[in-house]
């Protein structure tokens, strides 16, 4: 895989970053996956295949991540439901591949409230409808 994305894609990333950019490296690491699928698979298929190359690509490179794992919604300390994200990489990023038009508040705000219901402070919205990847980083 290819991890040389251009400085603009990932401006905090040149060395004299602030060390305030959470999870730098993680998300680098995925976003860098990300490209390589959709530089593989091509772009505007089913959100379910992203998802699973993504899984394959993960393994390939050595990345910890759960695919569909639970987490309990509650309300007022009551269990009201289940959260399933699609992808938790690393324990820490919830990662929400997307066959969209373009992200929009909607996929924002549903990322916020899974972070709220995980109690994770980062995720990334990952749209591949496009021959060009779109993604979000989105902080808690």
């Amino acid at each position: 895989m290819n991890t040389d994305i251009p400085s603009s894609v990932f401006p905090d990333l040149q060395s004299g970053a602030s060390p305030s950019f959470l999870l730098k490296s993680e998300t680098h690491a995925i976003i860098g996956c990300a490209f390589e699928v959709l530089n593989t698979l091509g772009h505007g298929l089913h959100e379910k295949c992203y998802e699973n190359a993504l899984v394959v690509e993960f393994k390939l490179q050595g990345i910890g991540y759960s695919q569909q794992r639970q987490f309990e919604v509650l309300y007022k300390n009551v269990r009201v439901g289940l959260y399933v994200p699609d992808l938790l990489v690393y324990d820490q990023v919830i990662v929400d591949p997307k066959v969209i038009d373009c992200i929009s508040d909607a996929e924002r705000g549903q990322i916020l409230n899974y972070l709220r219901i995980t109690k994770l402070r980062v995720g990334l919205v990952l749209n591949f409808k496009h021959a060009r990847l779109e993604w979000e980083r989105i902080v808690l």
